[in-house]
């Protein structure tokens, strides 16, 4: 544990940023679910609405710093790729 005064205070700070991180995270990954399971559903309609939102939420947690800039993309499509061969 830190016995310096601005060292507690980081310590403190970052366990609440990460908090703070892990349900943007969380709430990002329930979005994804939720588009895989409309697919598996065979529900296109409802499916591309999920993805925009999906998109939407993952675009904002990229720009947050919560997730790398790749990873998104390769978030969106991947979710992007099984949308389109349910509609095929």
């Amino acid at each position: 544990m830190a016995n310096i005064k601005s060292a507690i205070k980081r310590v403190q700070t970052n366990e609440k940023k990460r908090l703070e991180n892990q349900s943007v995270k969380s709430e990002m990954r329930s979005y994804i679910k939720q588009v895989e399971s409309l697919i598996e559903a065979n529900d296109a309609e409802n499916a591309k609405a999920a993805y925009l939102k999906a998109a939407r939420k993952i675009d904002k947690t990229v720009q947050r710093g919560i997730i790398h800039k790749n990873s998104g993309n390769r978030q969106k499509s991947r979710l992007a790729k099984k949308l389109k061969s349910l509609s095929v």
